[in-house]
């Protein structure tokens, strides 16, 4: 499956100069492992690095921070399914997002 398709790297090249500002920014994307319990939220991505992105990763705990697009796409499990995108993930204001995980809501 294709992670990052030209919209997706678009929205979330023209956020990064808003850096670690989740109230300002909206998550473009959702991905996760079909296989486990780990989940990425795509805030930005460094124009000059397509490999860096920055977002909300939900795994042992819920942090902000940067992950790896080549890592995502690479990553293949136990099963070799790799990383999927969810198809029907609608942009949500990262703060909201955040606060939502906190409760332990399903997004």
């Amino acid at each position: 499956m294709e992670l990052m398709t030209k919209e997706i790297t678009h929205k979330a090249q023209g956020q990064y100069p808003l850096g670690s500002d989740m109230d300002n920014q909206l998550i473009i994307a959702k991905f996760f492992d079909p296989c486990g319990t780990w989940t990425w939220y795509l805030m930005n991505q460094d124009p000059d690095d397509s490999d860096y992105l920055w977002g909300i990763v939900k795994g042992n705990e819920i942090e902000v921070g940067s992950f790896s697009l080549s890592d995502l796409q690479n990553y293949k499990g136990s099963l070799g399914i790799g990383i999927e995108r969810d198809l029907y993930f609608m942009p949500i204001n990262a703060t909201e997002l955040w606060n939502k995980l906190l409760r332990g809501e399903y997004i």
